[in-house]
């Protein structure tokens, strides 16, 4: 019995995961089937990996779920039209011939798998190509912005100094003058203390000077 294991998720379990979800989309075949197998490859129980994939792994493969989605759908599609095929041809031969294109019949499937297997390698290329031009054009759209941010980013930290070496000028000035202020103040008190300390004289009606208290 396979040991059952509690570590956590590696990148090379999440990557086993998705190729064989994915073979298992693509194939016809369920899910939980897909689960069934990594979870014996990689020793976990299918409960696991079918949390691990929807929680976490499924996001990251959405295009490549729609890609198999559609393969899915050409195969049975194309396996349909194959039925259809060989059943039209053995209606039409005779008892006699039946064997011999037989034959023919088995080269000839060989020969459309070979071209089908083609067109799908051809259908997933071109896909892959438009995810990878729609990825390269999101990736520049996003640099483009990450740029204006940057220079948004130093034109108000510019802003932000002019502001911080004006605020200084102003303050350093506002200190300047209350400084000035103040000086101006105790001057202005010393000279009425002055004024009111000096001796005061008046002339009587003798013409002599008597000092005034």
């Amino acid at each position: 019995m396979t040991a059952i294991r509690q570590d956590a998720w590696t990148a090379d379990d999440d990557l086993m995961l998705a190729e064989v979800t994915l073979r298992h989309i693509r194939e016809g075949s369920t899910q939980l089937a897909a689960f069934e197998e990594v979870g014996e490859r990689i020793g976990r129980t299918s409960a696991a990996c079918g949390f691990r994939w929807n929680s976490c792994v499924r996001k990251k493969y959405e295009a490549a779920i729609q890609l198999a989605k559609a393969q899915r759908q050409k195969r049975s599609y194309l396996k349909k039209q194959q039925v259809g095929a060989q059943v039209a041809s053995v209606a039409l031969v005779e008892p006699e011939e039946i064997q011999l294109n037989a034959e023919i019949t088995d080269d000839s499937l060989s020969m459309d798998m070979v071209i089908r297997f083609l067109r799908q390698w051809k259908t997933t290329y071109q896909d892959l190509s438009r995810q990878v031009k729609l990825l390269e054009k999101e990736l520049h759209e996003k640099d483009e912005a990450v740029q204006r941010l940057r220079q948004e980013n130093d034109y108000l930290s510019r802003q932000v100094s002019e502001v911080q070496s004006d605020y200084r000028t102003v303050n350093d000035d506002y200190k300047t003058l209350i400084q000035i202020m103040d000086r101006a103040r105790r001057l202005a008190v010393l000279n009425e203390e002055e004024e009111e300390s000096k001796t005061r004289f008046r002339m009587d009606a003798n013409g002599n000077l008597e000092r005034i208290e």
